[in-house]
Protein backbone atom coordinates (compact mmCIF):
# COMPACT_ATOMS: atom_id res chain seq x y z
CA UNK A 1 0.00 0.00 0.00
CA UNK A 2 1.41 3.24 -0.81
CA UNK A 3 1.91 6.06 1.52
CA UNK A 4 -1.47 8.32 0.01
CA UNK A 5 -3.40 5.28 0.08
CA UNK A 6 -2.28 4.61 4.08
CA UNK A 7 -2.93 8.14 4.93
CA UNK A 8 -6.65 8.11 3.53
CA UNK A 9 -6.83 4.94 5.22
CA UNK A 10 -10.49 3.97 6.93
CA UNK A 11 -10.60 2.50 10.15
CA UNK A 12 -13.26 1.14 12.24
CA UNK A 13 -12.66 1.98 15.99
CA UNK A 14 -14.03 -0.16 18.57
CA UNK A 15 -15.99 1.83 21.56
CA UNK A 16 -15.06 -0.75 24.37
CA UNK A 17 -11.48 -0.89 23.68
CA UNK A 18 -11.08 3.38 23.25
CA UNK A 19 -12.62 2.73 26.76
CA UNK A 20 -10.85 0.15 28.44
CA UNK A 21 -7.48 1.92 26.51
CA UNK A 22 -8.45 5.28 28.23
CA UNK A 23 -9.01 4.01 31.90
CA UNK A 24 -5.81 1.86 31.13
CA UNK A 25 -3.75 4.54 30.57
CA UNK A 26 -5.30 6.86 33.28
CA UNK A 27 -4.42 3.71 35.16
CA UNK A 28 -0.98 4.70 34.61
CA UNK A 29 -1.40 7.75 35.27
CA UNK A 30 -2.98 7.91 38.67
CA UNK A 31 0.33 8.88 40.81
CA UNK A 32 0.03 12.28 38.75
CA UNK A 33 -3.97 12.36 38.76
CA UNK A 34 -3.78 11.59 42.54
CA UNK A 35 -1.39 14.94 42.87
CA UNK A 36 -3.56 16.71 40.75
CA UNK A 37 -6.17 16.31 43.31
CA UNK A 38 -4.46 17.04 46.28
CA UNK A 39 -3.06 20.37 44.63
CA UNK A 40 -6.65 20.90 43.78
CA UNK A 41 -7.86 20.47 47.14
CA UNK A 42 -5.09 22.98 48.70
CA UNK A 43 -5.92 25.28 46.21
CA UNK A 44 -9.60 24.99 47.51
CA UNK A 45 -8.56 25.22 51.58
CA UNK A 46 -6.04 28.18 50.30
CA UNK A 47 -8.76 30.23 48.77
CA UNK A 48 -11.10 29.38 51.11
CA UNK A 49 -8.67 30.96 53.73
CA UNK A 50 -6.81 33.69 52.41
CA UNK A 51 -9.23 34.11 48.91
CA UNK A 52 -12.26 35.84 51.09
CA UNK A 53 -14.06 34.26 48.35
CA UNK A 54 -18.20 35.51 48.67
CA UNK A 55 -21.62 35.39 47.35
CA UNK A 56 -22.08 37.71 45.01
CA UNK A 57 -25.46 38.76 45.54
CA UNK A 58 -25.47 38.61 49.40
CA UNK A 59 -21.85 39.28 49.99
CA UNK A 60 -21.74 36.83 52.39
CA UNK A 61 -18.41 34.65 53.16
CA UNK A 62 -19.12 31.50 51.72
CA UNK A 63 -19.17 28.19 53.22
CA UNK A 64 -16.27 25.59 52.16
CA UNK A 65 -18.60 23.62 49.75
CA UNK A 66 -19.16 26.99 48.03
CA UNK A 67 -15.32 27.93 47.78
CA UNK A 68 -15.02 23.71 46.27
CA UNK A 69 -17.49 24.89 44.19
CA UNK A 70 -16.32 28.26 42.83
CA UNK A 71 -12.51 26.58 42.59
CA UNK A 72 -14.10 23.42 40.22
CA UNK A 73 -16.25 26.00 38.10
CA UNK A 74 -13.18 28.19 37.83
CA UNK A 75 -10.35 25.14 36.83
CA UNK A 76 -13.10 24.43 34.49
CA UNK A 77 -12.72 27.97 33.20
CA UNK A 78 -16.73 28.29 32.87
CA UNK A 79 -16.75 31.02 35.70
CA UNK A 80 -20.55 31.53 36.75
CA UNK A 81 -19.89 34.65 38.70
CA UNK A 82 -22.07 33.49 41.40
CA UNK A 83 -19.24 32.89 44.22
CA UNK A 84 -16.37 35.56 43.68
CA UNK A 85 -12.67 36.14 45.13
CA UNK A 86 -12.79 39.36 47.06
CA UNK A 87 -9.33 39.67 47.87
CA UNK A 88 -5.64 40.37 45.87
CA UNK A 89 -4.34 36.77 46.76
CA UNK A 90 -7.97 35.06 45.75
CA UNK A 91 -7.67 36.83 42.45
CA UNK A 92 -4.79 35.46 42.02
CA UNK A 93 -5.64 32.26 43.16
CA UNK A 94 -8.75 32.09 40.70
CA UNK A 95 -6.35 32.47 37.79
CA UNK A 96 -3.64 30.13 38.86
CA UNK A 97 -6.94 27.75 38.94
CA UNK A 98 -7.77 28.78 35.56
CA UNK A 99 -4.36 27.74 35.02
CA UNK A 100 -4.08 24.41 36.77
CA UNK A 101 -7.66 24.04 34.70
CA UNK A 102 -6.11 24.04 31.36
CA UNK A 103 -3.20 21.90 32.90
CA UNK A 104 -5.88 19.13 33.81
CA UNK A 105 -7.85 19.23 30.62
CA UNK A 106 -4.64 19.12 28.67
CA UNK A 107 -3.32 16.01 30.33
CA UNK A 108 -7.40 14.37 29.99
CA UNK A 109 -7.46 15.11 26.47
CA UNK A 110 -3.68 13.95 25.46
CA UNK A 111 -4.82 10.53 27.37
CA UNK A 112 -8.08 10.26 25.13
CA UNK A 113 -6.37 10.69 21.95
CA UNK A 114 -3.50 8.12 23.16
CA UNK A 115 -6.61 5.90 23.63
CA UNK A 116 -8.37 6.18 20.09
CA UNK A 117 -4.98 5.97 18.69
CA UNK A 118 -3.96 2.91 20.06
CA UNK A 119 -7.73 1.37 19.43
CA UNK A 120 -7.36 2.49 16.34
CA UNK A 121 -3.79 0.27 16.10
CA UNK A 122 -1.93 3.40 15.28
CA UNK A 123 0.13 3.05 18.62
CA UNK A 124 0.90 -0.54 20.18
CA UNK A 125 -0.99 -1.08 22.91
CA UNK A 126 1.88 -3.08 25.06
CA UNK A 127 5.81 -1.34 24.75
CA UNK A 128 8.38 -3.51 23.04
CA UNK A 129 10.23 -5.92 24.83
CA UNK A 130 13.30 -5.05 25.83
CA UNK A 131 16.80 -6.86 24.25
CA UNK A 132 18.24 -8.61 26.68
CA UNK A 133 22.16 -7.85 27.17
Amino acid sequence: MNSIAKLFKVETINSRRVTLEFVRALWHLRSLLGTFLVVFFMLCVTMFHFGAPADSVTRAHASFGATVYFCGVTALTIGYGDVVATTGIGRALAVLLGLYGVLVTGVTTAVAVFAVQVAAGRIPSDPPAKASD
